[in-house]
């Protein structure tokens, strides 16, 4: 059953927490060395923690390069539909580059293990990749991520760029819907 969109929002990660694991994701990432570095931005839900990351990368020393990829295989449901559509694809020439792909949630592992391989099919050298939030619930791919945030309990969570329906990314927060009392 999927949560309600006027559920009360309980936070699991705050926004200082957020900030800090995005400041040491970045020193990981630093650290690594890589070489022409793209960053790939898995949209719609990595966005914001995207953005924070470069900041912080910036920071580092590095200029990454940044581009953008758009899958879909939720179609608004709580739920994977377990079909990943290329809504819109990376850009750049990948050949020979290292690539961080950065996603909001690794819960199914079926975008982040789609991702993986089509950048790697496009010619990149190495590809990394970078979580926000590990859900601890069983794949349906065997994919972990590199480079992860935090671990969650397996719930819904929303906020910082995470949503229900297009809703809550605007929370400066991660946190779980819970049913009003």
């Amino acid at each position: 059953m999927a949560p309600a969109l006027d559920g009360a929002v309980r936070e699991l990660f705050s926004a200082a927490d957020i900030a800090g694991r995005v400041e040491h994701l970045a020193g990981e990432i630093a650290a690594a060395k890589l070489d022409d570095l793209l960053i790939v931005a898995i949209l719609k839900g990595s966005f914001i923690f995207a953005a924070d990351l470069v900041r912080a990368l910036h920071s580092q020393g590095l200029k990454p390069e940044i581009d953008f990829i758009f899958l879909a295989s939720y179609d608004g449901a709580p739920k994977s539909s377990g079909a990943v559509k290329v809504l819109r694809d990376v850009e750049g020439d990948l050949a020979g580059r290292d690539v961080v792909i950065v996603d909001d949630i690794l819960d199914s592992g079926l975008t982040l293990d789609f991702a993986k391989r089509r950048l790697l099919a496009l010619g990149a050298k190495r590809v990394l990749t970078c979580v926000l939030v590990d859900k601890q619930v069983p794949r349906a791919v065997a994919i972990e991520a590199n480079l992860t945030g935090f671990t969650c309990p397996p719930v819904f969570v929303v906020g910082y760029g995470m949503d229900l329906r297009n809703r809550y990314r605007e929370l400066p927060f991660i946190g779980e819907i819970v049913a009003e009392a």
